[in-house]
Parts: structure tokens; C-alpha cells; sequence
């Protein structure tokens, strides 16, 4: 425990915002050198692991998560790169600090558990990826192609200890509607943040008749809005932003082209390829899951799980409801309990 919770510190110690990762790659090479003796790889700031003996024939299993953070958000009423150990009311230690939840948590317990582990009926790879928080094509997505037949995998996030058997995907639509600019006491010009507000409506009203069996619904929101120069002035252009997680019953591409039949202006997404994802019952781990004892469940967030080739759950210490938050926490039991989780899941996994 006491070298779980110097490692964690260490990493909160070393901002690590996406693409700025250098330094705790730099501190998690080192570490697992010192654990392993082997010495790990370096692609850009991905740390990669190969458990010893790794044998040709066998099935690969991976391990990973994410050592970058967002920037810290408002509001933090101590210094976020300084790691605490403050108790709760009920005496609970908890660390505080910049990604301590999200992911460093994971990281320390899944490093853990991938030093202790031997003797496994399968390769076992390691991944502590960079660029997870901005989907950073230098991240994990880099890696991967290195490894091409990894069977499945778990990914590393922070769920409570239950296992994400199933994640809803992302779809980020960019609206743009236009009108004609004009001056506002002449009333002569289209209005194109009127228009924009049709276009809203439709969306807001908009219902897709597939309900996946395992995620529900699709769920569409209108995040943001931008319009007009002065108060004079008739807007001639409109934007505004949709965000929408989708799941395993509709295709991104499918669902713009939907959508742009009910609105006047344009959407463009930013990205088709944050898909849905989900690992069906039947397989070996939905099977190594249940044996071990854990409760599954769908998650709301998205995470590296949408670029792997592969089915994979999400599994790890802490709360997603505290991640990006202001005086972001791990609770120190935590950290064992999820070394303690990923060896279950891992001893359980027959492929």
C-alpha cells in the first residue's frame, strides 16, 4: 500500500495535462523497471509492458489506462498538484489531488496487479496510455497497431469497482444555420438565431425508435450556442453544438443522417468513430466477472475502450462522479481494493 500511495503522489506531483504526459511516463518507465527488471517501452508518451515469458501461440489479455489529466477546474480550494492525505468524517483517508480518481487510481492498482501476477494461462500486456483526455492520436491509438492480437482487454477508469460491461459512445455535431444580416429597427434582415431555435426544437423533439437491450436510449443534448455581434444588429449566422451517447442499436453515420432531415441548417460531426461499445454475455470475461463476484453495469463516459479492436470491460477504483471536479479525491482503501478486484477478474479469465 505504502508504495501505491508514493507512486500516486508522485504522479499527482507531475502536472501531466494531455500532451504534456513526458514526465510521468518518465516516473512509470522507472517504476515498473524497479518492480519487473525488465525495462518497459516508450512510444511518445505511452509506457508499454510485456509480462515475461511472452509465448507465442498464447492468447494476449491487456491491461490499460491513462496517466494524463485535464486542466484543473475552477473552484479548487487547495493546490491540485499538491498531493493531501486528509480524513473523512468517518476517519476514511482520503488523497487529494489533480487525477488522483481519473485515472492515477487505475494506474498504481493495475500496475500492481500486473507486477504481482504470474504464472497466467495467457500473455499479459501492459498499456499506460497518454492523450486519453482529448482523444490524442498519439495516445493509446498509436500503440495498438504494435499489437495486433490482443483477445480482449480491461480498461482502467474510475467505476466503483463494478465492471462496465457496456459503454455508450460519443457523437459531437457541429449546427450552423444561416440567415441574412440586417439592422434590427429596420427589421429587414433573417433572423438566423430564429432559425436556429426551429432547428433546436427539432432536434430537442426528435426521438429514435431504436432502444438498444443493453444501453436504452439514445440521449441528444444541445450544449452550446453562439449568435449575433451587438444588440443592433440582426444575426446573419448562427452555431450551436449537439452532443449525443449513443449506443450498440443506431451507427454514427446513420444518426447525422437522420438528424439532418429534420433541421434548415447543417450538422457536422466531429468524429464517427467514438462507437458504442459493449461485450456480450457469453464472453470469457463476462464470464470471469461473474465468477469473481462483481456487480456490471453500463457507463454513461466514454474512454480508451471506444478505440480498441477488441471486447473489454471497464473496471477500476474510484468515482466518476468526482472526476474534472474541484478537489478531486481517492479514498487509500481504494488502491488495494482494486489490485485486489483486477487480480480476481484476472485469475478468473479462461480463454
Amino acid at each position: 500500500m505504502k508504495d501505491m500511495t508514493e507512486l500516486l503522489c508522485r504522479l499527482i506531483k507531475t502536472p501531466s495535462v494531455s500532451g504534456k504526459e513526458d514526465k510521468t511516463a518518465a516516473i512509470l518507465a522507472d517504476h515498473l523497471f524497479e518492480k519487473t527488471g525488465m525495462q518497459p517501452k516508450r512510444i511518445g508518451n505511452n509506457v508499454i509492458a510485456c509480462k515475461e515469458p511472452h509465448r507465442k501461440g498464447r492468447p494476449t489479455v491487456l491491461l490499460c489506462s491513462h496517466h494524463d489529466t485535464v486542466m484543473p477546474a475552477s473552484g479548487y480550494s487547495r493546490d491540485p498538484y499538491d498531493p493531501v492525505i486528509q480524513e473523512d468524517d468517518h476517519g476514511a483517508p482520503r488523497l487529494y489531488g489533480l487525477g488522483s480518481n481519473d485515472a492515477g487510481a487505475s494506474v498504481v492498482s493495475m500496475t500492481e496487479a500486473f507486477c504481482s501476477l504470474n504464472d497466467l494461462p495467457y500473455n499479459l500486456v501492459l498499456i499506460l496510455a497518454a492523450g486519453e483526455e482529448n482523444s490524442d492520436p498519439a495516445g493509446i491509438a498509436s500503440v495498438l497497431p504494435r499489437y495486433p492480437d490482443i483477445a480482449c482487454a480491461i480498461v482502467g477508469e474510475p467505476t466503483g469497482l463494478l465492471a462496465a460491461t457496456g459503454e455508450k459512445g460519443l457523437l459531437v455535431l457541429d449546427g450552423y444555420v444561416r440567415g441574412r444580416q440586417g439592422h434590427a429597427a429596420r427589421n429587414d434582415g433573417i433572423n438566423a438565431l430564429y432559425k436556429a431555435m426551429d432547428d433546436i426544437a427539432a432536434l430537442r423533439n426528435f426521438s429514435f425508435a431504436e432502444n438498444s437491450a443493453i444501453m436504452g436510449k439514445i440521449h441528444l443534448q444541445v450544449t452550446q450556442i453562439q449568435a449575433g455581434t451587438q444588440h443592433n444588429v440582426i444575426p446573419g449566422e448562427c452555431r450551436y453544438v449537439v452532443d449525443i451517447r449513443t449506443t450498440d442499436a443506431c451507427g454514427n453515420a446513420e444518426i447525422v443522417e437522420r438528424l439532418s432531415s429534420v433541421v434548415s441548417g447543417n450538422l457536422v460531426p466531429r468524429n464517427l468513430a467514438n462507437k458504442a461499445s459493449v461485450t456480450p454475455e457469453g464472453h470469457p470475461l463476462r464470464d470471469a466477472v461473474k465468477k469473481a463476484g462483481i456487480p456490471t453495469f453500463v457507463s454513461p463516459t466514454t474512454s480508451d475502450w471506444m478505440r480498441l479492436p477488441c471486447p473489454a470491460i471497464k473496471l477500476g477504483p474510484g468515482d466518476s462522479a468526482r472526476s474534472h471536479t474541484p478537489d478531486e479525491f481517492i479514498y487509500l482503501s481504494e488502491l488495494q481494493q482494486g489490485v485486489d478486484v483486477y487480480k480476481k477478474v484476472l485469475t478468473h479469465l479462461t480463454l
